[in-house]
């Protein structure tokens, strides 16, 4: 098991590039429908969520049975909206990245858990399998500078067109949303892109993702990433 950033350092309003892969490299994400099982997960997960509205709808007379059991459901599901904001995300086959800010020291383990719990016992069903799916425990590591945030945000996107052009085509990613396609209100590009200009082009961000090759690293991030 990779010993890298296994040890976590946990501050309030601090900035991570969380990641893992699968146990032996092996793929966490077989076909699409993972992917989106992943992505809706992650946008339950972080969507505010309205009790008032679930109570009122479970409270309802006319609400039919089976939709009562979707709402308390949701009712009891953890929800991270005040907690945890996600600035930037990338989902390859064997391994996920997520770039985060959390508000309170211990709200990233709390997710964390919650998110890969949730996961591997859809995995481990669907795929008729039995015990761990990831590669040791999530790895969290702080972000330091303004510097080493801008260059994380284009090292996952990067990685979600890594043999792909830079049309946005590739692997599921928060990219869309910087190049201003709509992805919700659980995908917060904006404090990234205030670092950019949204007029010029030469000064925009997706122009400052296609600035270095694909498969280079900055010494910047180098401590930040994932392990070959």
């Amino acid at each position: 098991m990779p010993a890298k950033n296994v040890v976590k350092q946990y501050v309030e309003e601090g900035y991570y590039h969380i990641y893992n892969r699968g146990v032996e490299k092996r793929s966490i994400f077989q076909d699409q429908q993972d992917y989106s099982v992943f992505i809706s997960y992650l946008k339950t997960y972080l969507t505010p969520k309205d009790s008032v509205s679930l109570m009122e709808q479970l409270a309802n007379p006319r609400t039919p049975i089976p939709e009562r059991d979707g709402l308390r459901k949701q009712i009891r599901m953890n929800n991270f909206a005040d907690d945890i904001t996600l600035l930037a995300y990338c989902l390859m086959p064997n391994h996920f990245h997520l770039l985060v800010k959390q508000k309170s020291a211990g709200a990233i383990d709390k997710f964390m858990n919650s998110l890969g719990t949730r996961y591997t016992m859809y995995f481990n069903k669907k795929y008729k399998r039995v015990g761990a799916l990831y590669q040791g425990t999530y790895k969290a590591v702080l972000v330091q500078t303004d510097a080493q945030l801008l260059e994380l945000s284009r090292y996952i996107h990067k990685q979600s067109f890594d043999k792909y052009s830079l049309s946005g085509q590739g692997q599921p990613s928060s990219y869309p949303a910087y190049l201003g396609s709509h992805q919700g209100a659980w995908v917060k590009p904006d404090e990234i892109l205030a670092f950019f200009s949204q007029t010029n082009p030469k000064l925009s961000y997706k122009s400052f993702v296609g600035q270095t090759d694909n498969n280079e690293i900055s010494n910047l991030i180098y401590p930040l990433v994932i392990e070959e």
